[in-house]
């Protein structure tokens, strides 16, 4: 979740691997990170594309993909969540 917008957490996972995927090309190729989105990628799930008609959609997707870490369980990703740890 991102404000009011919701997301499954599959589609944001999917989200994640998409964006860390360009980091890895975007390093070799010297290529501002700043100049890529996730909405030029055909992969991007579909729940993701009124997302990119937005002016806040980079910080969307950049909080989106923060909260699908693999170090954060699936329950502590979330906010008001806590006792994790």
């Amino acid at each position: 979740q991102d404000g009011d917008l919701k997301f499954p957490l599959e589609s944001v996972k999917k989200l994640k691997e998409l964006m860390d995927g360009n980091k890895l090309i975007n390093t070799r190729m010297m290529v501002p990170m700043a100049s890529y989105s996730p909405c030029q990628e055909e992969r991007l799930p579909e729940e993701f594309r009124p997302v990119c008609k937005r002016e806040d959609a980079p910080m969307i997707f950049k909080r989106l993909s923060l909260a699908a870490e693999d170090d954060l369980c699936e329950i502590c990703a979330n906010a008001a969540c806590a006792g994790c740890f």
